[in-house]
């Protein structure tokens, strides 16, 4: 390939990727400008707030974004903080002192569950049975005075050995002493029903405790729960307090939130890469690079260039035989010929 049809080529290429790369910078340069016109759109501007109870403030950079935010209660919500504060320190020391004063209750509890347990070791039925012997304990001293006052009524009339038949296939008996054993022994038939009923009564007696003492552990529990009562109290009026002096700052920053665009910053994103896509290839396109690689590829061309080119090669091949000073144009350096000094030669200019 001739120099210039390769110099033409590879000027066209230099410029054309000179123009490529000058259009993705400008691409660049807009698609980063689209950012910015849509982050300046969702940018979050909070503003600062007054209100009867307090006031916000918000702190931003020189860019716009927030670097620190502050709220402050009025000076008379100031002083009532103050004054819950004050109360609810004392309320939290009687929340102190609860576990001691409802400690009793604790206590009584554990009693009843011991008893309750030691209680509920023996059946309904052996139950009954201690009932039964301690009313018999409880009667024997009363039965052995009116048996000995039977004996000495007896002994004291003379009938002491006086037997009665009583009939029915009985053997004869002391009247006296058969009327107090039947009467003993209809009194030990009823107590025998009562103290069915008795071991079912300690039965559930004994159950019982057990409920009266988880009864005494649950107020302990609330004792000690009611006992914070007065301070919780205290920190919900602080809370409500500390509320209404915050509220500027939440005022504040729900102004600034509906003041962002997320739809206007996707629009103007969005548009914004669409153009520097759609311009990047006609800023890459140059016609003058475009000229020379066409024109470095034409036939035509290197026909006439190689046309003109002959007469500079004769004239070099000339100055190569004759000199320079014998030589008139394309490089030479001889005066230029007369048709009177050269009627016997060629005229035309590079010749001789």
């Amino acid at each position: 390939m001739p120099f210039y049809v390769a110099g033409a080529s590879l000027l066209g290429g230099y410029l054309q990727g000179e123009s490529a790369k000058s259009a993705a910078e400008t691409s660049a340069a807009a698609q980063r400008d689209a950012a910015n016109q849509a982050a300046q759109a969702a940018m979050f501007r909070p503003v600062g707030v007054t209100t009867r109870y307090g006031t916000s403030q918000f702190q931003t950079n020189p860019q716009g974004y927030v670097t620190g935010v502050n709220y402050m209660g009025t000076p008379e919500l100031q002083a009532m903080q103050s004054r819950v504060d004050a109360l609810n320190r004392s309320n939290l020391g009687y929340a102190e002192q609860v576990p001691g004063l409802y400690q009793p209750l604790l206590g009584g509890a554990q009693t009843l569950f011991s008893q309750a347990g030691l209680g509920l070791k023996a059946s309904p039925e052996q139950m009954a049975s201690d009932w039964m012997q301690k009313q018999q304990d409880l009667l024997a001293p009363s039965r052995e005075r009116e048996s000995a006052m039977l004996a000495n009524q007896l002994s004291n009339t003379g009938r002491t050995g006086l037997s009665v038949a009583q009939g029915g296939g009985l053997l004869s008996a002391n009247p006296e002493a058969s009327a107090l054993a039947n009467a003993r022994a209809l009194q030990d038939l009823t107590l025998a029903s009562q103290a069915t009923q008795e071991g079912r009564n300690a039965t559930n007696f004994y159950g019982g405790l057990f409920g009266t003492a988880g009864n005494l552990t649950s107020q302990y529990g609330q004792g000690l729960s009611g006992g914070f009562a007065p301070f919780n109290a205290g920190i919900a009026t602080g809370t409500t307090l500390e509320g209404l002096a915050q509220n500027p700052l939440d005022v504040g920053i729900n102004i600034g939130a509906k003041g962002m665009s997320p739809g206007a910053a996707n629009s103007l994103l969005y548009g914004g890469l669409n153009a520097a896509s759609t311009m990047q290839g006609a800023n890459a396109y140059n016609p003058f690079a475009n000229v020379l690689q066409g024109a470095s590829t034409n036939p035509a061309l290197g026909s006439a260039i190689n046309q003109y080119r002959q007469p500079y090669q004769q004239a070099q091949g000339a100055m190569n035989q004759y000199g320079a000073s014998n030589v008139y144009g394309y490089g030479g350096q001889g005066a230029q010929p007369t048709a009177g000094e050269w009627s016997n030669q060629w005229n035309v200019e590079g010749g001789i």
